[in-house]
């Protein structure tokens, strides 16, 4: 399909900025994996596949560092919600990916964090390149690959802002990271290594993750785990349950949903405390459930409980969980102790849950997540009401 309706040309920039669409257009080029024109060549500091970091990014052994390991892409949102992508009209381009979202989530809160994964050298991954480097998110393990694209998703988001995604990966550059990639350096200065299970999916990058999370637990880091269920990516349901569970008991902190946990069980009942307990592994330190505006669940070893959400309009859920955790990971790097005070954590989790609450009312992932300042103020806001 030709994607020249509305406010965005293929190349990702709005039909005002393209200076070539007519010829976009005429030529007849169609939008895949590899279907983009020849690239202009950039000044940007790419040197061997690797970026350079912001020096204002980069962060010393002693600050509480959470690096997230995994996907970076374009999300297109639809302008309007309620619609097909077929129907929709325009699309807004957004940058995502559920552990850069984290990443640019923690560094938007004022804490320290890094992203290790891979985008393609073109411009889609250019420009998230330098997103991470406008947020001050640590870019030393970033690489670009010269033969695979940058990874795209084009998300249909329902009236009530929920949403379902059609990925672009044939393959794209975030599946061919390899180990020899690894920035072990970094990896090793990690208070936290976050991951999702996009990155398990197939080797090279497998591999290149489980070798990371192995790194980094040996350095003394907390495995921080987000499943992020997307079964069009798998080659099965069976291979998905399997691929996530295959990592589940190496993992310190877990991040669930009621639709995840439902799929992991086999169907039984995600609000039944017995039926989660099941996925509370002997070394498991804390396992969450988010339940959207409801707020969320916690399960600690001596300890269990709930935490309201905040009501919000929403208008795009894309990016809301991920703003959750970045709100906890933000707050637990510097603060382990919340393992054991219930009180202290379920402040925290009241943060996690504004986080969430704010990224929800705006379009796209990142452009949504919030500042600590605008969270305060939620918090603030949402306690002279009651």
């Amino acid at each position: 399909m030709a994607l020249h309706s509305g406010a965005v040309c293929f190349t990702g920039l709005s039909l005002s900025s393209c200076k070539n669409h007519a010829s976009c257009h005429s030529r007849g080029f169609k939008f895949s994996a590899f279907a983009y024109p020849p690239l202009r060549s950039s000044p940007r500091s790419i040197l061997k596949g690797k970026v350079a970091a912001s020096k204002d990014a980069v962060v010393s052994r002693d600050d509480p560092l959470v690096v997230c390991f995994g996907e970076m892409l374009i999300d297109f949102v639809p302008t309007m919600n309620g619609l097909s992508l077929a129907e929709s009209p325009a699309f807004k381009k957004a940058p995502g990916g559920a552990p850069a979202n984290v990443a640019v989530g923690i560094a938007r809160l004022g804490g320290s964090s890094a992203f290790i994964g891979k985008v393609g050298e073109d411009e889609f991954g250019y420009m998230l390149a330098e997103i991470l480097k406008e947020n001050n998110v640590d870019s030393s393990g970033m690489r670009f690959d010269p033969g695979a694209r940058t990874a795209l998703a084009f998300v249909t988001l329902r009236s009530n802002g929920e949403r379902e995604f059609m990925f672009y990966r044939n393959p794209s550059a975030d599946m061919l990271l390899h180990e020899s990639e690894l920035d072990h350096d970094l990896i090793t200065k990690a208070k936290i290594f976050h991951y999702g299970s996009i990155s398990l999916i197939t080797d090279p990058c497998k591999s290149a993750h489980i070798a990371a999370a192995k790194a980094a637990k040996e350095a003394g880091a907390i495995l921080s785990y987000d499943p992020n269920l997307r079964l069009p990516l798998w080659p099965s349901a069976d291979s998905a349950r399997e691929g996530i569970l295959s990592i589940w008991e190496t993992a310190d902190v877990i991040k669930i949903s009621e639709e995840e946990i439902s799929f992991l069980t086999k169907g039984e009942d995600p609000y039944d405390d017995a039926v989660v307990r099941k996925l509370y592994h002997q070394n498991l330190k804390l396992l969450l459930v988010t339940e959207g505006s409801e707020g969320c669940r916690y399960y600690a070893k001596n300890f269990s409980g709930r935490v309201k959400g905040l009501k919000v309009d929403a208008v795009d859920t894309t990016g809301a969980g991920d703003a959750f955790v970045a709100g906890l990971l933000s707050r637990l790097a510097s603060d382990l102790s919340l393992f054991q005070d219930e009180d202290r954590l379920r402040d925290t989790l009241r943060f996690a849950n504004a986080c969430g609450a704010i990224t929800v009312t705006e379009r796209g992932a990142i452009p949504a997540l919030p500042t600590k300042a605008a969270v305060l103020d939620a918090l603030l806001k949402s306690a002279s009401v009651v």
